[in-house]
């Protein structure tokens, strides 16, 4: 297959166009300054400013290294779905800049980051999309029972939290036997197509295709084939949450590991489930709402480590996507994300 081949009409590549990316990503970076500012004007400037005036930055150093960490952990798991699935000869460096160039769209609204990886993989190496778009899947699925394991963890390091990490468990098993059972999945699958009207219709002629995605999931989900990703994605977040827990540091305040973490996972996961771009201002909100409610952190403590993780985080992640996109296209000057770019 070619490289200049166009990519399946189900696919917008318009929608991939740099410039087009980059207007989006300012846009939500303005409403990300907008609602920052909201929370720091509710919570007082003064104070936020005084706490901030008390910060050790070297423990912001400290988050934003651990995020790094973090995305080189998931490269892995991103070379070992490569392996499975087939897709082999691609240099190292090139892969991994293939895989944080994602990154680029992680706040970009209507979730068309989750395809990004897909296309790049296309556009530079001629591989068919529908080949490499369940790896995609798969990483969100391990990413998800990895942060809800965070979740059960860190719910241990407080009164109360045994019913946390028992539903956090529950979870996990109930998405998993949904995966794995044909019939549990084909009736969800089928609950689109129930829907009035155009949704209806829609579900009715998305159904076939799903179906056949599932069953490539399926088969990069099995019990043995979960073991490794999982642990990687366990292991992967949990730095970030230790990242919370540093940013707490710098601001003296001795919240545990586990707090962090769990306070962290929770929020992850609350702005992984609202459809919003990076999870603004839901998962912002909780952050600074559980350290406050069960870490015993001051408002304006809690604010401000909030504002830094994400920094360290999201808007970090960002950064280094657009990084890796930049050197990619140094690296293959033929690289075209679409037509006529």
């Amino acid at each position: 297959m070619s490289t200049s081949e166009t990519p399946p009409a189900s696919l917008k590549e318009d929608e991939f166009r740099i410039e087009r990316v980059v207007r989006r990503v300012a846009l939500v970076m303005l409403a990300g300054i907008l609602l920052y500012g909201g929370f720091v004007l509710y919570v007082g400037l003064a104070d936020i400013a005084a706490r901030f005036g008390t910060f050790r930055f070297l423990a912001l150093a400290g988050a934003s290294g651990l995020s790094l960490v973090n995305y080189l952990i998931r490269f892995v798991k991103w070379e070992y779905y490569l392996a499975i699935v087939g897709i082999r000869g691609i240099p190292k460096v090139e892969s991994l800049l293939t895989f944080l160039s994602g990154f680029v769209l992680t706040v970009s609204p209507g979730k068309v980051g989750e395809v990004f990886k897909s296309l790049i993989l296309y556009r530079t190496r001629g591989i068919p999309i529908e080949q490499s778009a369940p790896i995609v899947v798969a990483e969100r699925i391990t990413d998800l029972i990895g942060v809800i394991g965070m979740i059960a963890i860190g719910s241990l390091a407080f009164d109360g939290g045994l019913g946390w990490a028992l539903a956090g468990t529950l979870l996990v098993f109930v998405l998993l036997v949904t995966i794995a059972s044909p019939r549990m999945s084909a009736r969800l699958l089928a609950l689109p197509s129930r829907l009035p009207g155009p949704l209806g219709r829609i579900g009715t002629r998305l159904a076939p295709r799903l179906a056949v995605a599932l069953g490539e999931v399926r088969n990069l989900t099995t019990p043995a084939r979960l073991i490794v990703p999982t642990i990687l994605s366990l292991v992967g977040w949990s730095l970030e949450g230790v990242g919370l827990w540093l940013v707490l540091g710098g601001f003296q305040e001795t919240v545990s590991v586990g707090l962090a973490s769990f306070t962290y996972a929770t929020a992850t996961l609350a702005g992984a489930i609202v459809p919003v771009p990076g999870g603004l201002g839901v998962t912002d909100k909780l952050i600074q709402q559980q350290l406050v409610t069960l870490g015993g952190v001051g408002p304006a403590v809690a604010t401000a480590a909030m504002l830094l993780i994400r920094l360290a985080t999201l808007w970090f992640a960002v950064l280094i996507g657009f990084l890796a996109l930049g050197l990619l296209r140094l690296r293959l000057p033929s690289l075209q994300l679409t037509r006529g770019e």
